[in-house]
């Protein structure tokens, strides 16, 4: 008999830019999946979730949107501003995993393939994001001494996803952990934090926590890909600043955070360095 799920003190609603493709890679192959692959979340704490969809109302009025949902790809420039503007004076913290596909072109992951999975590269970019999202909320429940400190995630659903395969990765990375096994060692996933029963995913445009994840994640995406259809503009992820989570007064490598690492590795182009530069990191030549 399954057991009820616990309640959660957070909620962080995931959603996601850009294609999980290596096969073929833009810009160096014409025909190819995206350079980049943005992975972003929103964290509230969960009392607040019944509150999102008077917010996403709000900013559809301010915006002059007559959409019934909020959808970044469909905004104006000017509604993108307002949109985001107003999504940065709400009390939740963001955090975007932007990983640049280039130097993973038609890498391949043999221990992935043994057990058949197709996202294997899916999962690892959502662990990088998980160990920073789990990380936060374990400190903020310390701080704030909470009685509880469980996190429930929301996937925006996509068909080419299996959230079972990351699920059970999820689990692997569980049992490597405790057994001290982890390949990448400098952050973990917060396991304290996380019920395996405290997961879901859901349709877009009928959840607002995860139209305000999209409008955070395809920011990002805007300000760091430059090739078309994309019309690039950082100006709308730096509007975000005030709610980007901090490790130690710094965005980098926490709230906003960039693959791969070093940053040379990623070849970026001057106006790709500008997102980045702005959230603090530091590019050499």
């Amino acid at each position: 008999m399954p057991t009820q799920a616990p309640d959660p003190y957070y909620v962080a609603f995931i959603d996601e830019a850009g294609d999980p493709g290596l096969k073929n890679v833009r810009p160096i192959d014409p025909a190819g999946a995206t350079e980049w692959l943005c992975l972003g979340a929103i964290v509230m704490r969960s009392e607040l979730e019944p509150k999102t969809t008077d917010w996403v109302r709000a900013i559809l009025s301010e915006a002059e949107c007559e959409r019934s949902d909020l959808h970044y790809r469909y905004l104006t420039a000017p509604q993108k501003r307002t949109a985001l503007s107003e999504i940065s004076r709400l009390p939740l913290r963001g955090f975007v995993l932007a990983s640049n596909k280039k130097n993973m072109r038609r890498y391949r992951n043999v221990n992935a393939e043994r057990v058949q999975s197709r996202q294997w590269f899916y999962n690892f970019c959502l662990r990088l994001l998980l160990e920073r999202v789990t990380d936060f909320c374990f400190r903020h429940a310390k701080k704030e001494r909470a009685k509880g400190r469980l996190l429930k995630i929301v996937y925006s659903e996509r068909k080419t996803h299996s959230y079972s395969q990351t699920a059970a990765y999820q689990e692997l990375l569980k049992i490597q952990a405790k057994n001290d096994a982890l390949v990448l060692s400098k952050r973990r996933i917060r396991w304290e934090v996380l019920d395996w029963r405290l997961n879901e995913a859901v349709a877009h445009a009928t959840c607002a926590g995860s139209q305000l994840a999209d409008a955070v994640t395809s920011a990002f995406y805007q300000a760091s890909d430059t090739l078309p259809p994309t019309k690039w503009n950082s100006e709308f992820a730096k509007l975000l600043d005030p709610i980007m989570a901090k490790e130690n007064g710094a965005c980098m490598d926490y709230g906003v955070a960039l693959q791969p690492t070093p940053t040379w590795k990623a070849k970026l182009n001057d106006r790709q360095r500008q997102i980045f530069e702005y959230y603090g990191y530091k590019f050499w030549p």
